[in-house]
């Protein structure tokens, strides 16, 4: 079991020690499972817990309040897969003004050395931390020496010649190249949430949706996609699925409507998965119903022919 928690300060989190890495981990991509798997092997030399920090909102959601960050991963999805990853322990810690003003001194002090009793830390190398981002690997071995922990930063992880990093995964999604994202990814991108009711005009139109609302968050995805969907008993389940603001009928917030190719059954509340396979179009606006309807013809066309191809895991 995975403990989650949220709060840099409080009491001692496990009796035994820590070896720790910290990061924001959107997307817990395969750059970042190499540093996962590091310190899980460390922490079990230690006979020590393996413990993942990271932050939410993000810090530069934070600090670009009222402007969406594109992001790979919600906090839940980033808590399954750093608990998949065998995180003894997660702090999605609550990034707000208290946190941001905390020094580096003292972040490292009441968190990573009473709370968590570190015995390593490791980050990323651009990792900064603390007020004014005053904190970075120099001063980590520098306290570390003070408190009894080692503080080092893990081996750039390059596929193709380039760094694997969220910023080249989310160039590759907004340009359409899934093959590249997934690679990078190690699995297909995806966005998870509860199935809400709509208008239901897909029903009248012969392509029922589930609906799952984005909730004020900016996907690195927009457009029409071959997807396949799980959840709800479902595995894999062939779909088309829209992410856009519904312009032809005068949407403005931003959905993603999945059909689920030859299923008949309720959806509403069920937590779905949606993983994106292939981009058909981007989201465009119809003069009229028929036109809209013919065109979602062909999506569905050409996802049920991407989507007959075998999933080669």
């Amino acid at each position: 079991m995975t403990l989650l928690f949220r709060d840099a300060s409080g009491p001692r989190r496990a009796p035994q020690p820590s070896v720790i890495c910290i990061g924001a981990f959107d997307g817990v991509h395969l750059g970042h499972q190499h540093l996962l798997a590091e310190v899980r092997a460390r922490a079990r030399m230690h006979n020590a817990q393996a413990v993942a920090l990271s932050f939410e909102p993000l810090p530069r959601e934070f600090f670009h309040r009222g402007a969406a960050v594109a992001r790979l991963s919600s906090a839940r999805q980033k808590f399954e897969l750093l608990r998949a990853a065998g995180m003894d322990a997660v702090g999605l810690l609550r990034f707000n003004q208290q946190l941001a003003a905390t020094t580096a001194t003292d972040f490292v002090e009441q968190l990573l050395v009473r709370r968590l009793r570190a015995v390593e830390v490791w980050i990323g190398p651009e990792f900064r931390f603390g007020h004014g981002r005053s904190g970075d690997l120099a001063l980590l071995q520098s306290l570390g020496g003070r408190y009894g922990f080692t503080a080092q930063t893990i081996a750039t992880i390059a596929q193709d010649g380039e760094r694997i990093s969220s910023s080249r995964i989310r160039a590759a999604l907004a340009a359409g190249d899934h093959r590249v994202a997934g690679e990078l990814l190690g699995r297909d991108f995806s966005i998870s949430g509860h199935v809400v009711h709509g208008l239901k005009l897909g029903r009248t139109l012969g392509y029922p949706t589930a609906n799952l609302p984005l909730l004020g968050k900016l996907p690195p995805v927009h457009g029409v996609y071959a997807v396949r969907v799980t959840g709800a008993g479902l595995k894999d389940w062939p779909s088309v699925a829209s992410l856009g603001t519904r312009p032809t009928i005068g949407g403005h917030e931003l959905l993603l409507e999945a059909h689920l190719f030859d299923f008949d059954g309720d959806l509403y509340g069920q937590r779905l998965e949606v993983s994106f396979i292939a981009k058909l179009r981007d989201e465009a606006k119809f003069e009229n119903l028929d036109a809209m309807v013919a065109c979602i013809h062909q999506d569905a066309a050409a996802a049920r022919t991407i989507l007959a191809k075998p999933i080669i895991s």
